[in-house]
């Protein structure tokens, strides 16, 4: 037998590709192409970049080879393409310019070890944390100082060191340009601008290398005379160990911090959001900053720029088909391969062709999205602020200024109470209504106690006290204006409608409350003053529990479901006929989350469905039910200590009038009695007598529907499910019914019934 299978085995082995060959044909067909797009992308922009950071060429190439490969193979997302990016280009700009370039790569080196922490200390998360607004906004600051930067080059000159010099000494550079270097760089910005719209795999083609390659052709035929990059000999003469610093420690830990802030953060967020767009494996953030600390260890020992995960490498990567990390490793060699063998071509690229891209890359990093986001959600402020810091400060301090704004924002709208006094009715009424929402606290107290004061003297006052949040200081205002206000004479109302509760504040520390009772489920003595029996009040006394309820319904509720309502005017289409019983404990539309319009309710003592049909109310309201209304679905609802059960058990003696209608539960008794096995079912879960025999009475009554005339055909052709269910008071559980079996209902599937 062994020796009969084999050759089957073997014949599978042929027949069928091992996982190597699969994931080799894998990234053959998809991967390696992409990776060609993904080097012609990175290719101009990581020489831009370099020229942006006043970093020597090569070091572009160096971040681009190292990110491609080491952040590739080490990091934790299987689509972040990363690099040198124009995120860090002022950062890196400015520690050239007090350090030198190679402290500045001891920096990144340092800047690599502190992310690796950052991964290993699983706290990649927490730096998602930052609001988005101020990340829009450090980009936006960025591309417009970047653009700022390179318009003095595309007009033949040098960039200046400060955002403010290259405002104040633009119009000066505007006097002296070089027409050969403005052509190009318009030819670059031209091209990028309109390259989108070219139709046809000739648009696949990147735009900034196309951009680049004929502006370099122009300015080799036509007689410009524009300046180009040079070059110091080849990759490897580019490559310099780095040095450490004469001292300015304090500094020097500064742009460690900035830069490994800056970088964990733009490769996290960028990692987020590529992974928004492919279907493929996730990113693991952790290991994704491991993998960019050990990436910019690499490449601050090398020379390199310091490296992040890049969007626009990235997005491109996805968009060209790629599907492991094969494409990212891969384009990575082909900058080794082309820095290597064809460096010199990059010699022959205008400084201006550079300049134009940069100005493009920086205005992109602007988005009017972005902008008109932040407007909508009243953070344009913050925005605003964040873009200033950062031009006019400096990358890290403008950020921290952002942050400490948006979290100023954030408190202010989390503390904010909307708090006023009005008179009900005239303006001479003796009737006043105090409007508390939001979030009340100590500061929320001088518009608290300027509200509370314009209330007149002896005037009866509702306080309608709609918070998530009071603190004891509130409380203590509050509760000493009451006992003012009560000695002139007046009276007063406090309404809790929202989650928090007064007598909490001073049982311990403020805590939000839940907000199960903001939804208007809570009894009225839970918010009325139920001191004087009602009975003993005049016939309008007696009636306030429901005039407090109604006017309280008016103010609070009816607002949310007038439109609702105003669709049902002309008629409605309930999905169920809710038979349940008459106790009052019992409320249909809580135990079903339903609202008006939903259920049909038909409710009498017991839950019962005359099997003699001698009942016109019942009967009544099945006909109508099904055959008017046409509903989809018959539930009968029993519920634990049922008065009508107990009384069928001879545990109270009922009155003859009560006794007549429970004859009708007459076959729920004799069923129980007889051993049913609902009843058995119902005490293996702990249920007592009465509630064993409420449980029955549900499957019969359920039974009965079924044969019901006016339920039987509809119900046999499947138009209408019967369905029980049992509403345990004590637990608040809703458990179903079946026809031998009782079961805690917990979403799942009713077996002899539509899902409920």
């Amino acid at each position: 037998m062994t020796q009969a299978a084999a050759p089957e085995s073997a014949g599978d082995s042929q027949g069928s590709p091992s996982p190597l060959g699969e994931r080799l044909r894998g990234v053959l067909r998809h991967d390696l192409p992409a990776s060609v797009v993904v080097f012609l992308v990175a290719l101009p922009l990581s020489l831009g970049i370099a020229i942006a950071s006043d970093a020597p060429i090569m070091a572009g190439l160096i971040a681009a080879v190292i990110g491609g490969i080491v952040a590739g193979a080490v990091g934790g997302s299987p689509m972040l393409a990363s690099g040198p990016a124009a995120g860090l280009t002022v950062v890196v700009a400015e520690l050239v310019a007090e350090f030198g370039w190679q402290v500045t790569c001891a920096i990144t080196v340092a800047a690599g070890v502190l992310q690796i922490l950052f991964g290993l200390s699983r706290v990649a998360r927490a730096a998602l944390a930052i609001s988005p607004v101020v990340v829009h906004a450090m980009l936006a600051g960025i591309g417009i100082t970047i653009a700022l930067q390179q318009v003095h080059v595309l007009l033949g000159g040098t960039s200046r060191s400060s955002v403010w010099q290259n405002l104040s000494q633009l119009p000066a550079q505007l006097t002296r340009l070089h027409w050969g270097d403005v052509v190009i760089g318009l030819i670059v910005i031209v091209t990028l601008l309109f390259w989108k719209k070219v139709p046809g795999a000739l648009g696949r083609v990147p735009g900034a290398l196309v951009a680049v390659v004929a502006a370099t052709i122009v300015s080799l035929v036509a007689p410009l005379g524009v300046e180009r990059i040079v070059m110091n000999g080849s990759l490897f003469d580019a490559i310099a160990l780095p040095t450490l610093p004469d001292g300015k420690w304090l500094a020097v830990a500064t742009g460690v911090l900035t830069v490994a802030l800056i970088a964990s953060v733009e490769s996290l967020l960028s990692a987020v959001a590529v992974d928004k767009m492919h279907s493929g494996a996730r990113t693991d953030l952790n290991r994704e900053l491991v993998g960019q600390g050990t990436a910019n260890i690499a490449s601050g020992m090398l020379g390199g720029l310091p490296i992040t995960g890049v969007i626009v490498r990235s997005a491109t990567n996805v968009a060209a088909g790629a599907k492991s990390k094969a494409s990212t490793i891969l384009h990575g060699v082909w900058v080794l391969l082309f820095s290597v063998l064809l460096a010199g071509v990059v010699q022959q690229i205008p400084k201006a062709a550079l300049a134009g891209l940069l100005i493009v890359i920086g205005i992109q990093l602007v988005k009017l999205a972005h902008i008109r986001l932040a407007h909508r959600t009243g953070d344009l402020w913050v925005y605003l602020i964040t873009v200033a810091g950062v031009m006019f400060l400096n990358l890290l301090e403008g950020v921290l200024v952002g942050l400490v704004v948006a979290i100023a924002l954030v408190v202010w709208r989390a503390a904010r109470a909307d708090i006023h006094a009005e008179p009900v009715g005239d303006s001479d009424s003796r009737r006043w209504r105090v409007v508390i929402e939001g979030t009340c606290s100590f500061l929320s107290l001088p518009k608290l106690s300027s509200a509370l004061d314009s209330v007149p003297a002896g005037t009866d006052v509702t306080v309608e006290l709609t918070v998530d949040f009071i603190d004891h200081a509130a409380t203590e205002v509050l509760h000493e204006w009451e006992r003012r206000h009560r000695e002139t004479g007046g009276t007063i109302l406090i309404d809790e409608l929202g989650s928090d509760r007064l007598s909490a504040t001073t049982l311990g520390p403020p805590q939000r409350g839940s907000s199960a009772q903001a939804r208007g489920l809570e009894p009225w003595k839970a918010w009325q003053n139920t001191d004087t029996d009602p009975a003993a009040l005049p016939p309008v006394g007696a009636l306030r529990p429901i005039l407090d309820g109604i006017s309280r319904y008016h103010r609070r509720h009816a607002p949310m479901v007038r439109a609702h309502l105003n669709d049902l005017r002309d008629g409605q289409a309930p999905t169920s006929l809710f038979l349940t019983c008459a106790d009052s404990r019992v409320v249909p539309n809580v135990i079903t989350h339903s609202g008006p319009g939903d259920l049909f309710t038909v409710r009498n003592v017991g839950n019962l469905i005359p099997a003699d049909n001698v009942d016109p109310s019942a009967e009544a309201a099945l006909a109508f039910a099904v055959e008017e209304l046409a509903v989809s679905s018959v539930i009968i609802c029993g519920h634990s200590g049922c008065g009508a059960m107990g009384a069928l058990l001879g545990d109270a003696a009922v009155s003859p009038s009560i006794r007549e209608w429970l004859d009708h539960a007459e076959p729920s008794r004799v069923a129980y009695l007889s051993g049913h096995p609902v009843a058995a079912a119902a005490a293996a879960a702990g249920f007592d007598a009465r509630d064993q025999l409420s449980m029955v009475n549900v499957a019969i009554q359920v039974e009965t529907a079924r044969r019901h005339p006016v339920i039987a055909a509809a119900s046999a052709t499947g138009e209408v499910h019967i369905a029980g269910l049992f509403f345990d008071i004590a637990t608040a559980t809703v458990w179903h019914v079946g026809s031998d079996t009782v079961t805690a209902h917990h979403d799942e599937l009713i077996s002899d019934a539509v899902p409920v």
